[in-house]
């Protein structure tokens, strides 16, 4: 690996064969031919900046385990085994500092998760913070596993701020799930929620969506009291039948309409099988409508891929191009955009979603072969030889599609609705970032409870002095 002044990685990194120099320059050379055959140049006219760390794939959850960090390798290696990298400034991501982390997440849940204990895989006793158990289990290495991940999102997110980037990807990241001081749903460290502080200190509005089949309920409550984060979360909702058990049509944000965050909650909740035709509809008419209506600086795009059909915990049928739509409307509305991971617990479904969506950030997603490359490391894991198997490859029958036109047209029609009580493209008039966003949310909760409360003891004054009951207070 070669390591420029300014940081950009110009040279194919792991994984390289282990047999030695020539196999290497062989493995290399074919990376080249790739490039060449596949039409893949630097973007004209914007930069594209791929951060990443080879070490965050290195961790391990668990056997038993859905989430694999491996799935990451699985991806670098066929990104790169195409010559995608030669298209980007490819990173190797750094860790968050501690203060960074801070921004978000509470002292007493960082110090925690830095001196927790690792423990054994069928040791099911519930931990601290929601830590343990079987979801969010204490494995070695787990606080520089969430620093790495944090840290490459705080980069990509600051490539955005600088001009020194128009897209910024971090797959390893889109940890949706993790709360201020709790862990959640796999996720320990929101990388989400700190991305986009960084990004408000450049940009007055973010929007963030999220095609994730589990709700992006960690970051829709993070900015629950602001206007200037929009969060549209796309997911499966069965309540709490399936996880979170949030995201309903109705979660809008707050109901005092005194607060700035009401209406800014976006949720669409879908039921088992919606294909690629209603999903992209979908997405394309609700993205519009936050984009035409919101106005918003940077986009912050979570990329889930267990929303991909033949995922090990998702239940729909949308496929890899599907999905990758979703990616390539928002790159042409020409607004910064922050692409991270997400779930995904199929590795080989994972990598190809990810590897397309990197194509299409780089524009060679027309010129690619669809057949993966001999040389790609790990290519038998992958089954089929193509990125774009058909469901019938995937899944042997596709589920039944639960979602009716009639239900999608009501979904529209209802965030249609919310957004009219939106104001439109909410000005700024301070760049200060809230420094404590979930104290926003307590202040608007406790101001609440203290004006019924004078209510209340008004009510009581008047009723004591016989006046009767005031007709409005």
């Amino acid at each position: 690996m070669v390591v420029s002044s300014n940081g950009i990685v110009q040279e194919y990194w792991e994984p390289l064969s282990q047999h030695g120099d020539h196999h290497n320059a062989s493995l290399l050379a074919k990376v080249r031919q790739q490039i060449d055959e596949n039409g893949i140049v630097r973007p004209k006219g914007y930069t594209v900046s791929w951060h990443s760390n080879p070490e965050i794939e290195k961790h391990h959850f668990g056997h038993a385990h859905p989430m694999k960090p491996w799935r990451l390798t699985l991806a670098k290696s066929l990104i790169m085994s195409y010559g995608m990298h030669a298209g980007m400034d490819t990173y190797v991501s750094r860790q968050a500092s501690r203060e960074e982390l801070e921004d978000f997440h509470s002292e007493e849940y960082l110090d925690y998760l830095k001196t927790a204990k690792v423990v054994l895989p069928d040791d099911d006793t519930p931990k601290d913070f929601n830590l343990g158990g079987s979801d969010c289990p204490i494995f070695e290495g787990l606080f520089n596993y969430c620093s790495m991940y944090s840290g490459a999102s705080i980069d990509a997110a600051r490539k955005l701020c600088n001009n020194e980037s128009d897209i910024a990807i971090n797959w390893s990241g889109g940890l949706h799930h993790a709360k201020k001081a709790e862990a959640s749903g796999f996720c320990y460290v929101n990388d989400i929620t700190l991305a986009i502080l960084q990004l408000l200190r450049t940009y007055q509005r973010v929007l963030y969506i999220d095609i994730d089949v589990h709700h992006g309920d960690g970051v829709e409550e993070a900015f629950w009291s602001t206007d200037r984060v929009m969060t549209l979360s796309i997911h499966k909702y069965d309540g709490m039948n399936f996880f979170p058990g949030t995201g309903d049509l109705d979660r809008t944000g707050p109901t005092d309409e005194g607060n700035p965050g009401a209406h800014h909650a976006i949720n669409v909740p879908l039921l088992d099988g919606i294909d690629d035709q209603q999903y992209i509809y979908l997405f394309t008419t609700i993205v519009s409508m936050c984009k035409n209506h919101f106005r918003p600086e940077a986009i912050v795009l979570q990329c889930g891929a267990d929303s991909l059909a033949g995922d090990r915990l998702g239940r729909f049928n949308v496929q890899v191009q599907g999905h990758g739509a979703c990616i390539a409307f928002c790159k042409s509305l020409n607004i910064p955009l922050l692409l991270v991971g997400g779930g995904g617990y199929t590795p080989r479904n994972v990598a190809r979603a990810w590897a397309h969506e990197t194509s299409i950030a780089i524009g060679c997603d027309a010129t690619l072969s669809p057949i993966i490359p001999q040389h790609t490391p790990y290519r038998s894991h992958f089954r089929h030889e193509t990125i774009f198997p058909t469901l019938e490859q995937i899944l042997g029958d596709p589920r039944p599609n639960k979602n009716t036109k009639k239900k999608v047209e009501e979904i529209i029609q209802s965030i249609t609705e919310q957004l009219r009580l939106v104001e439109r493209a909410p000005s700024v008039q301070s760049k200060a970032i809230p420094p404590d966003l979930a104290g926003i949310k307590d202040y608007y909760d406790d101001k609440i409870r203290e004006e019924q409360d004078e209510r209340d003891e008004a009510l009581r004054r008047d009723r004591e002095e016989g006046l009767g009951v005031p007709m409005e207070y």
